[in-house]
């Protein structure tokens, strides 16, 4: 295990999210879904969209289970996504499913970036995934989160601002929030984000920059790393000051909701991923009130 991952397990044993709860099991005897890996389609506002899901072998609809949604990077795919961010690994370790959501154009859609058209629902796909999965397996409605690296980063911000009604927590990796866009969730939510001093793409101190895509886009303004703590700090309505929890990461605990806001710093790292661990150790202690 990694110190960062060490720095936000519970301090004292606990029931886990994949625990059965103190009365006893919840049963899904109406649910069909077996583990492994399957490639699935689903239709969305009339676009063909796609996902890969994956069951850890020790799923089984005795017990509700958290869903974790996984996106990649620009330019990436989800295949790219399952092999390299080592939230399949932890999903075994730990108990959960993961969905692996695909862009269209290989991207997701902010707002002022970053797929060719503004058109493309990629909060709407969100939903759909959610709902689709949570058909057929067991799983916990207020255990469901969402992470990503670099644009896919920039989702998991997306949905907690407009999904916050499903997701309970986020964990977005080499990407901050976007100057240009609103964010008003119905709810606080907790917020774990990782970045690295000298990201080359997106700036830490903040700025404008523009999306390495293969088609033309405007320039986009980041709030930069500690930016973006701040504002989630005011969205949560957090008092005090950012405080050192340990390993490169400090952030707000005193928050409305029992939410919080978490940022990790890799001192000169570049625009890289996170330790999925340390994520997942963070996600799993919030929940939907």
């Amino acid at each position: 295990m990694s110190p960062v991952a060490m720095a936000f397990n519970p301090p004292t044993p606990g029931p886990g999210p994949t625990d059965p709860p103190p009365d006893g099991p919840v049963a899904c005897t109406d649910k069909e879904l077996r583990p492994g890996e399957t490639t699935r389609t689903i239709n969305v506002g009339g676009q063909r969209r796609e996902y890969v899901l994956y069951v850890p072998a020790s799923y089984n609809n005795a017990s509700e289970t958290p869903l974790m949604l996984d996106f990649h990077a620009l330019m990436t795919s989800a295949d790219y996504q399952i092999s390299n961010s080592g939230t399949r690994e932890v999903a075994d370790e730990e108990g959960f499913i993961v969905a692996y959501p695909q862009g269209i154009n290989n991207a997701w859609n902010l707002g002022p970036c970053c797929t060719e058209s503004r058109a493309v629902d990629d909060v709407g796909f969100a939903r759909a995934v959610v709902e689709e999965v949570s058909a057929e397996a067991c799983v916990d409605e207020k255990r469901i989160y969402a992470t990503g690296y670099s644009n896919g980063g920039g989702m998991a911000y997306s949905l907690a601002c407009r999904a916050a009604d499903i997701f309970a927590a986020v964990a977005p990796a080499a990407f901050d929030m976007l100057e240009e866009t609103t964010c008003e969730p119905s709810r606080p939510v907790s917020v774990f984000a990782a970045r690295g001093t000298r990201d080359s793409i997106v700036p830490f101190e903040g700025g404008e920059s523009t999306p390495p895509t293969r088609y033309r886009l405007d320039p986009i303004t980041f709030l930069g790393a500690e930016g973006s703590l701040e504002k989630w700090a005011d969205i949560n309505n957090c008092s005090g000051t950012a405080t050192d929890i340990g390993n490169n990461c400090k952030g707000y605990s005193n928050c409305d909701g029992d939410t919080e806001a978490v940022l990790c710093t890799a001192n000169r790292g570049g625009h890289k991923a996170w330790d999925a661990e340390a994520s997942w150790n963070f996600l799993k202690n919030h929940t939907l009130p």
